[in-house]
């Protein structure tokens, strides 16, 4: 499996690591379907690329960046712009394997909020209004983007995905809004211990994909 981009021409390497140059499965501009921010509308850029390795990933054909095209800044922003859009979210694959800064200071230059979903497996790059760490155990967030993050997001597969949410919770800032999100074809069967561990842990909160259930990007 190939996350990163190969194969480039010495002037789009030196774009790629400024970050002009990013390589980009898909771009919609959508209702924010997770978390702290479900029902916003939100212009989503999905990068390519990541070496997470979920297994239960929704979007494996994100993970081999090789597959999507290297795409300017700058038409990126030129795209944001063309729509009512005042929010961006950044997201992957594994958003964070490459440097974010050009993008998101241009679009805070466009008076254009920039929210990131990220593992926290790389370190931060970029300017940002939200960050959204949703951390894997296959490829643990670093240690220092926990106290950056504004909101966890904790997919749960299967009941001891409960304890791995309290361990990442415990280092959190204080005011981080905690979410456990069921794992979508996992739904079914795990919705009704999520409602009763948040019951009980009333500091969390439960996410759902809405936007699958509106059907929408």
């Amino acid at each position: 499996m190939s996350y990163k981009v190969e194969g480039l021409l010495a002037d789009q390497k030196v774009q790629l690591e400024a970050g002009a140059l990013l390589p980009v499965m898909e771009e919609f501009y959508t209702i924010q379907g997770e978390g702290f921010h479900s029902g916003t509308a939100a212009y989503f850029i999905r990068i390519g690329g990541c070496d997470v390795g979920c297994h239960w990933c929704d979007v494996k054909e994100s993970w081999d960046a090789n597959h999507h095209p290297l795409v300017a800044v700058t038409d990126i922003i030129e795209r944001v712009k063309s729509t009512p859009a005042k929010n961006v979210v950044v997201t992957g694959g594994e958003p964070l394997i490459y440097n974010l800064v050009l993008l998101t200071h241009m679009l805070k230059q466009s008076g254009i909020s920039t929210f990131i979903e990220t593992s926290g497996a790389y370190p931060l790059s970029g300017q940002w209004d939200w960050i959204c760490l949703s951390p894997k155990k296959t490829m643990p967030p670093l240690s220092e983007i926990y106290i950056m993050a504004d909101e966890l997001k904790v997919i749960v597969y299967n009941q001891n995905d409960f304890f791995w949410a309290e361990e990442q919770a415990e280092r959190t800032k204080k005011g981080c809004y905690l979410y456990l999100q069921p794992e979508w074809s996992k739904r079914d069967k795990l919705m009704s211990s999520i409602v009763e561990y948040v019951k009980a842990q009333p500091r969390w909160m439960v996410s759902l994909q809405t936007h699958k259930y509106m059907n929408i990007p």
